[in-house]
């Protein structure tokens, strides 16, 4: 008979002071102010962050992310006391970067967020002009026509990065899909459907303008909320760029990053309607471990020359013994080598138990924390 492991045997290689239960860190503190701002699969939690910064870097210093996704670690060096540089390879990734870091004029940005808001329920709705196949497969005609219609207006607006976040989460909720699938929604949903998220029967969205007035207002408080929090002189700098020949200036005081898995997601096609609305350069092609590529003996080796040529790229703009701290499930062990093969020795290993997965994959997971050296 097997026996099941005891609570301390399981905790006995955490690091606590690194892992947090959902009751400890509910979802709401996971996702305060800018962190928030729009959903993304893969991130990891600002509270991480937070003590990776507190354990290795000092305030006033320069933290560099060269994976920085949906920019964790530069929101939080900001809200940290440090200045922060980060880039990707998705221009989706690199605009909500952009959103999240910018120091704004509060009083203009909600002038404007309230006057295009306004200008939306004034709205009549007309039938939608040279819309796209995807944009008449995904969307109702009604929907379709305010999210176009919104589009039209961003031209008018100083704060033209920000109406772009708000157009592209109301068009993440309000495509034809079911409400319970939102992250990779396979083909479009026309019929009523069952609902495992409401337990009922629901119809796939109609109409558009009530998410851009919710995510219009809710992006205002989020900024506002950051801009109370975020310490002073500090500055984040956000490339798009491939990490692996980026000409990075510096220098910078260590890094803090989580690259991203192989063959795990496709960080373009999680914000299809983004790239398809907004007309942002796809650059999947790029993406180093893109995920359909899948996990391969080739895949696999790919990803690890990719991973080095990316930290070998970011190693001279360090300074001298500055701390690389790689946030990963590396259950493949994979990292030991990169971190050999770019001339960097591992100082320290910790495990962490993830509190919650993002999306609905809620199961046990855990991630590594290495700390390298030159």
């Amino acid at each position: 008979m097997t026996v099941a492991p005891t609570q301390q045997a399981l905790y006995a290689d955490i690091d606590l002071d690194l892992s947090w239960s959902e009751r400890d860190l509910p979802e709401r503190e996971r996702t305060k102010h800018v962190h928030r701002l729009h959903p993304y699969l893969g991130k990891f939690i600002p509270q991480l962050v937070e003590v990776l910064l507190g354990r290795y870097f000092a305030p006033r210093q320069h933290v560099l992310d060269p994976f920085a996704g949906s920019g964790t670690t530069l929101v939080q060096a900001l809200e940290s006391g440090l200045d922060a540089t980060g880039a990707d390879i998705a221009a989706f990734n690199v605009l909500l970067m952009q959103v999240k870091t910018r120091p704004y004029n509060l009083f203009t940005l909600e002038h404007e967020l309230r006057d295009v808001c306004a200008r939306m329920e004034a709205f009549g709705g007309t039938a939608p002009r040279s819309a796209s196949r995807y944009v008449r497969d995904w969307y109702a005609p009604a929907a379709a026509s305010e999210l176009l219609h919104f589009r039209s207006l961003i031209p008018d607006y100083e704060h033209a990065d920000v109406l772009r976040i708000v157009l592209a989460r109301a068009a993440r909720s309000a495509r034809r899909t079911t409400h319970f699938d939102l992250d990779f929604p396979r083909e479009p949903q026309i019929a009523p459907y069952w609902c495992h998220k409401h337990k009922r029967e629901c119809r796939p969205v109609e109409r558009a303008e009530h998410f851009l007035r919710r995510y219009a207002l809710d992006t205002l408080a989020r900024v506002k909320a950051f801009a109370q929090v975020r310490a002073r002189g500090r500055e984040a700098r956000v490339h798009h760029d491939d990490v692996r020949e980026l000409a990075w200036g510096g220098p910078f005081d260590g890094i803090i990053t989580s690259p991203p898995y192989p063959g795990l997601i496709d960080y373009h096609e999680q914000h299809r309607y983004a790239y398809e609305l907004l007309g942002l350069d796809d650059r999947r092609g790029d993406e180093l471990g893109r995920a359909e590529r899948g996990t391969s003996r080739v895949a696999m080796a790919e990803y690890v020359d990719g991973i080095v040529a990316a930290l070998a790229n970011a190693r001279p703009f360090l300074r001298r013994s500055a701390p690389v701290v790689i946030v990963v499930n590396d259950r493949r062990d994979l990292y030991p080598e990169i971190l050999e093969r770019v001339g960097l020795r591992v100082e320290d290993r910790y495990r962490r138990h993830v509190n919650r997965r993002t999306g609905r994959r809620a199961g046990e997971f855990y991630e590594d924390v290495l700390v390298a050296r030159s």
